[in-house]
């Protein structure tokens, strides 16, 4: 099957295979077709699976494929509304709207807390047809009358048991109050608790079933290693295990374009034949890139994790995470490019102490620790504090417009990371309401205007 027998327009298909895709993962294959018949949709799925593109294209499908509902006077409607437990996943999945929309009249932004709401509700003066929002900052627009959601006509709750588990579901419930009762609802989750059972129930209309299988397995061919250093070391350290093992083939992982371009060529003057390839290099560069990198004449390939999806190597002995990712399943699809078929690989992560949280997730994720080792001459400066939350939190918006991350944002930052507007921020469910945190402080805005900034990445293996 391919994405072109699932009845998708053209000028998704087309920007599809320009992101090198050809084969629709099981979840797309159940999904899109479902979602195309306008049907409701309760999907067993979680982050690496393919679910994002899941949704997206056929949403994008059916918004470009018929005229706006009601009243043509004003200003048009927030048409689709893309719900997300998290800034980074937010961020990540307007992205993925953004790529694969490119060829069409379509506009869409995102929408989160943590950053100024000025500049979100100057973009929503403007047409915005697909949303993509985290819940409180968006009843915080609702609240403050700059955001209208009368006329949704598709509803998406992604990674719902997480928004659960984050304490959102009396946010979801108002937001539910807010939509017309005539809409198509699509909800995503990797577990189906009875808490999502009754949320189901309640908004799902004669839903289609679908479930995919886990995939946090990581094989055991593969020897996995993290070395600790600081992070002002670790492109020096990389060198040396490169240079050290006498390295070929080595697949390195970084968080953003600019980190990949910069890392490339710091190896190339370290004597280390390296390239980038990410999605603002040309087809015909990532080609080339690739072909090198296949036949051995290059010594490393530097990607982000949607460039990467397209190596596909039966043997690839090295993948390095030179920054851990930001959604811990991802490190399970970057490593699982080693190790395939019975061939043994390696592993190894560059961990800073700003990614501690991060490596944390990540072992939680794989259900194993995962072995330590310092390289004499490496040691970490126990005096290096982490850098703020907030500052780093600008990774996955720095990367999404080509401008250099500060090291990505941390996944699950949910509810204390997403201030009210002029207020306190929200807590977690079961934490002691007593224990109010200070508010942060505003940072750069988190809207994104569809065109006019390039064709941006959607992050993970299989979006």
């Amino acid at each position: 099957m391919s994405f072109a027998s699932l009845g998708l327009a053209d000028e998704i298909l087309r920007a599809v295979a320009e992101l090198g895709y050809d084969q629709p993962t099981p979840i797309q294959l159940q999904a899109i077709p479902a979602v195309l018949t306008g049907r409701d949709l309760m999907a067993g799925a979680q982050t690496g699976t393919g679910k994002t593109a899941g949704f997206t294209l056929p949403i994008l499908h059916r918004l470009s494929d018929k005229a706006v509902k009601g009243p043509s006077a004003g200003r048009p409607p927030v048409r689709a509304l893309i719900l997300t437990p998290t800034r980074e996943l937010a961020a990540q999945v307007e992205e993925s709207v953004q790529n694969y929309g490119k060829y069409l009249k379509l506009e869409s932004m995102t929408m989160f807390g943590g950053v100024s709401i000025n500049p979100q509700i100057k973009r929503l003066k403007s047409r915005v047809d697909i949303l993509v929002a985290t819940p409180g900052r968006l009843l915080d627009h609702v609240q403050q009358g700059t955001l209208d959601l009368s006329r949704v006509e598709i509803l998406v709750l992604d990674e719902a048991d997480r928004m659960l588990d984050m304490g959102f579901i009396r946010d979801i419930k108002k937001i539910l109050a807010l939509l017309p009762k005539q809409r198509q609802n699509l909800l995503f989750s990797a577990t189906f608790s009875d808490d999502i059972k009754a949320l189901a129930e309640g908004l799902l209309h004669d839903p289609l079933l679908i479930e995919v299988a886990r995939r946090n397995a990581t094989a055991d061919t593969i020897a996995q290693k993290v070395y600790p250093v600081d992070r002002e070391r670790k492109r020096q350290l990389l060198a040396h295990l490169i240079k050290e093992n006498n390295w070929f083939q080595v697949l390195v992982f970084t968080r953003t374009k600019h980190g990949a371009n910069r890392l490339a060529e710091q190896l190339d003057k370290d004597g280390i034949s390296a390239l980038a390839i990410h999605g603002n290099k040309s087809q015909g560069a990532r080609t080339r890139a690739l072909a090198e990198f296949k036949d051995g004449t290059l010594q490393v390939l530097v990607a982000t994790d949607i460039a990467a999806r397209g190596i596909d190597i039966d043997q690839l002995p090295h993948v390095v995470n030179y920054e851990l990712p930001n959604v811990p399943e991802d490190y399970v699809h970057r490593i699982g490019r080693t190790g395939r078929a019975g061939a043994e690989g390696e592993a190894v992560s560059l961990v800073c102490v700003d990614e501690k949280k991060l490596l944390a997730d990540i072992e939680k994720v794989i259900k194993r620790e995962l072995p330590r080792e310092i390289v004499p001459g490496f040691e970490p400066d126990p005096s290096i504090k982490p850098e703020p939350i907030q500052q780093r939190s600008q990774g996955r918006q720095g990367q999404g417009q080509g401008r250099p991350g500060s090291g990505g944002g941390r996944q699950g930052q949910g509810r204390q990371g997403e201030p009210k507007a002029g207020g306190q921020p929200r807590q977690p469910a079961g934490q002691d309401k007593q224990k109010q945190q200070a508010r942060q402080p505003a940072a750069q805005a988190g809207n994104h205007n569809s065109r006019g900034q390039g064709a941006r990445r959607p992050t993970g293996r299989h979006h």
